[in-house]
């Protein structure tokens, strides 16, 4: 017994040893290094040297296949930070040249939780080729904000021994109190490309998720002093936006010159928070959205890419329901809406000529983040959009209607951390408020609030939790508002089938609510799972300033699934897992069940394996027939998988195929996508993509017609047939001088047959859910490019179909140049061109397709944009 008792001591010591955190005690200098990435200033002379790090990828826990040791020094404005990453074969490093914020090749990184809130953390990477890169992560490590845009300095050079690399960060760029005590955590990184090794100072084990709260700690910083930002980046831009010149069209007159100027900047308002702010903004260097032909009754999430809303997203962020099921996106703050396309636009066939804008206009914006060492988080935005003008022509006259009126949104951001972390506790609110005068406007709420309530608990390292978010909106203005809004693809309350909800024309305002509730346990490494429940009332209204696909649901899922991290037999590592989930509506119809499974995995020579199945059942779809009664749609099942080889190959490739079918042989899909990038030499990356999809559902919607003053609704076959291709060159001079050029055609038809109108929705009985209409009953007529439908059968037409058939064709190309002449200061040279075109014929060629898009007279900006940082 004495000897158990020895042993269970001896291992606690161990484990306690193993799980102690190093500590770095730097101290200050009075002369600075010049950063050139050769080590031979006074600074770098002596000992306080560290090394000695460990491997989290692939063999988590041993040690690093290549020493590496680093020192760091500072003065009163900066810290300074050396690092040597010794190979004993140096001539395999892989020094690419890339843009900046896309690291790749062998890098290093230093990481700080100046705040020591043990959940956030600044890094900075660099690689050795000296390209830069630098991450803000929030919520212990598992947000990351690429767009974080701090001024620092890193250089980098290599010889026969390895490769180094010479950081100064500038105190400005960092937040963090100014007590007498100070204690940082810190982390130092490395990742050597051509064996996929990541390796720490602090070791960290891969079994845990998140790292930032499992740093190790920086000394000896007693004396810093916290530095307010101050930052200020004017712009000017100049070019040519060059489109079509039609004589009869007022709008279409060739070239014109284009020309604006505004101002960006960052002003330290305290130690912790940051005032961001913008005047005119542009963002024309920007990729276009991709293109897509969207066929279902709701709208398409279109990911953030401005930089002033994607800088510090993590912070004013609040969705809904984790995960990445559709439901995930759901959103109080979705930054799209902010400068948005405008929502009114006269009908297609109301005017001669007409000339709507794009988007709306963004007069200013400011955006306040920050943290305090106490653990309170703040995220506020405040934007002002300018009213628009749609004008139009007809017999040579215009007039002009407003398009977007003048508004104002806002969203605030708050959270606050206990127990080191273990504990969150947030909320935020947003408003849109909108000024609106003319009459075609009223469709639009005049106010719109949302709120939300968010709390998370961690257990064990955080290894489980609870987390639990609540959210409400209110919306008001006139009752042609209301009624738009009940009667959107949020909700349908006009549905004569949903006895819970009606069509009220009398409101001037509504309410609903959400939330969610999980529970599990969350691990890098073995077994995890979860359990969730989630809702949305169907009064429940965000998009205003935030993102709901779908309300009027409620829904429950359990996951589980297991990791193999360590690299064993024939792969380095495997995770595989299930979920399942079952919703209904606030009628209490179920309206899906279904399972998702997938299997992962990455072999010994780095080709890596994704298998995904998936079915659903029991799907009442309340939103297919656009207002109609709830349709039973058969369930249907998918496989995809996906295969990808060695990424730190010059050539590497991956390809996918997926497939899904339903179980009434309604429905048949099938995708083909690959990719291959070519890397010839480390400052040129080659990438083309394409991807290939056909479809033929037999229940597309089509139209809402009126038979015997009853809403009769029609459904079609459709096939849909889908080529998109994209072609990427990146070419790197420098680390600071970047040339891109991005090009996409995109291809897609549709051709409809077999029309049927819904006679009984919900029939256990497939085919008796429908009537298709026979020979006798339709008839197409090509001049007018209408059907003709006698619904009764009564030998006399009830009513017309325009015909549905489209084959649309885009190409979008950008190129830029980008030269950042010193840091945080850029010119850029863009060049984008658009080209769309568009006809009924609904039959993919590639050949005729591809011609008549080439054919189609292009879209042309050509723009040179100055940016200067100035900042102390």
């Amino acid at each position: 017994m004495k000897q158990v008792f020895l042993l269970i001591l001896l291992f606690s010591i161990i484990n306690g040893f193993a799980q102690q955190k190093r500590n770095y005690s730097t101290n200050r200098i009075s002369q600075e290094p010049v950063i050139n990435g050769v080590l031979d200033d006074a600074a770098w002379s002596g000992d306080n040297w560290q090394g000695d790090f460990t491997q989290i990828e692939p063999f988590d826990g041993k040690p690093s296949a290549q020493k590496t040791s680093f020192k760091l020094v500072y003065t009163d404005n900066y810290i300074y930070v050396a690092i040597k990453s010794f190979d004993n074969e140096a001539h395999k490093i892989d020094s690419r040249l890339m843009r900046s914020d896309n690291i790749g090749g062998d890098y290093v990184s230093v990481q700080f939780d100046s705040y020591h809130d043990k959940r956030t953390a600044f890094a900075f990477y660099v690689n050795a080729a000296g390209v830069k890169s630098d991450i803000l992560y929030s919520n212990n490590g598992t947000v990351s904000d690429k767009n974080w845009n701090p001024i620092w300095y890193a250089k980098t050079t290599k010889d026969d021994k390895g490769w180094y690399a010479e950081i100064k960060i500038p105190l400005s760029q960092l937040r963090f109190s100014s007590s007498d005590d100070k204690v940082w955590g810190f982390e130092v990184m490395r990742n050597i490309f051509r064996n996929e090794e990541t390796s720490l100072w602090q070791p960290i084990s891969r079994e845990k998720v998140g790292w930032v709260y499992s740093f190790g700690e920086l000394r000896g910083i007693d004396d810093l002093k916290p530095k307010r930002i101050m930052e200020i980046a004017p712009y000017l831009l100049a070019g040519v936006d060059n489109k079509e010149n039609d004589s009869e069209n007022p709008y279409l007159n060739g070239a014109e010159l284009i020309y604006g100027a505004g101002v960006d900047g960052k002003i330290g308002i305290t130690n912790d928070f940051v005032l961001d702010f913008t005047f005119n903004p542009d963002f024309g260097q920007v990729e276009a959205d991709p293109s897509n032909v969207n066929l279902s009754a709701f709208e398409v999430y279109q990911y953030e890419q401005r930089p002033f809303f994607v800088e510090g997203k993590s912070i004013t962020d609040f969705k809904i329901s984790p995960g990445n099921g559709g439901s995930s996106r759901d959103n109080l703050f979705y930054s799209r809406r902010i400068g948005r396309a405008p929502q009114y636009s006269p009908g297609y066939y109301e005017y001669d000529y007409k000339d709507s804008p794009i988007n709306t206009k963004i007069l200013g914006a400011l955006k306040l983040t920050g943290k305090t060492k106490e653990g309170l988080s703040v995220g506020i935005i405040e934007s002002v959009t300018r009213n628009e003008i749609v004008r139009n022509t007809t017999n040579g006259i215009e007039s002009k209607q407003e398009a977007e009126p003048l508004s104002n949104y806002f969203v605030a951001r708050v959270q606050k951390d206990f127990d080191n972390g273990n504990t969150v506790v947030g909320g935020e609110v947003t408003s849109v408020n909108r000024k609106i005068e003319d009459d075609n406007l009223k469709f639009l709420p005049e106010n719109a609030f949302s709120g939300g309530l968010d709390f998370a608990q961690y257990w064990k390292e955080r290894s489980y939790f609870f987390k639990a978010t609540a959210v409400t909106s209110y919306i008001s203005g006139d009752s042609l508002a209301m009624i738009n809004r009940q009667s959107s693809s949020q909700r349908y309350f006009q549905r004569p089938d949903a006895d819970y909800v009606s069509m009220d024309s009398s409101m001037n305002s509504m309410q609903g609510y959400g939330g969610d509730v999980s529970f599990g346990k969350s691990v890098e490494s073995g077994w995890y799972y979860n359990a969730r429940f989630s809702t949305r009332t169907p009064g429940l209204s965000l998009n205003d300033m935030g993102y709901l696909r779908q309300g009027d649901r409620a829904f429950t899922s359990i996951e589980s699934g297991y990791k193999w991290t360590t690299p064993k037999y024939f792969y380095r590592y495997i995770s595989t897992g299930i979920t399942v989930w079952h919703g209904f509506d606030y009628g209490g119809r179920t309206i899906f069940d279904g399972y998702y499974g997938w299997y992962s995995m990455q072999f010994k020579n780095r080709y890596s394996l994704n298998v995904n199945t998936m079915s659903e059942f029991n799907k009442h779809d309340n939103y297919m027939l656009r207002g109609g009664p709830t349709f039973y749609v058969p369930g249907d099942a998918s496989l995809s998988m996906n295969l990808e080889s060695d990424k730190t190959k010059k050539v590497y490739w991956d390809i996918g195929y997926s497939q899904s079918w339903g179980y009434e042989n309604d429905m048949n899909s099938f995708s083909y996508d690959a990719g291959i990038t070519y890397r010839p030499f480390d400052a040129l990356s080659l990438q083309f993509h394409p991807n290939y999809s056909v479809s033929e559902n037999n229940l597309q919607y089509v139209d809402e017609q009126v038979l015997n003053s009853e809403p009769d609704y029609i459904l079609s076959t459709i096939k849909r047939e889908t080529l998109s291709l994209r072609f990427m060159v990146d070419y790197n001079i420098s680390p600071s001088l970047t040339i891109q050029y991005y090009a996409a055609p995109y291809i897609s038809t549709g051709r409809y047959s077999e029309f049927k109108r819904v006679v009984n929705s919900n029939s256990d009985v497939y085919e008796d859910r429908f009537h298709q209409f026979t020979e006798d009953q339709i008839s197409f007529d090509e001049s007018t490019n209408y059907y003709s439908v006698d619904a009764n059968n009564d030998g006399s037409t009830d009513y017309k179909i325009y015909n549905p058939d489209y084959n649309f064709k885009e190409f979008q190309s950008n190129l830029v140049l980008r030269w950042e002449f010193t840091p945080g200061s850029m010119i850029y040279l863009v060049w984008t061109q658009n080209r769309v075109q568009s006809d009924g014929l609904g039959n993919f060629i590639f050949r005729d397709d591809f011609n008549k898009l080439f054919k189609q007279y292009p879209h042309d900006i050509i723009m040179l944009k100055f940016s200067y940082r100035f900042f102390k």
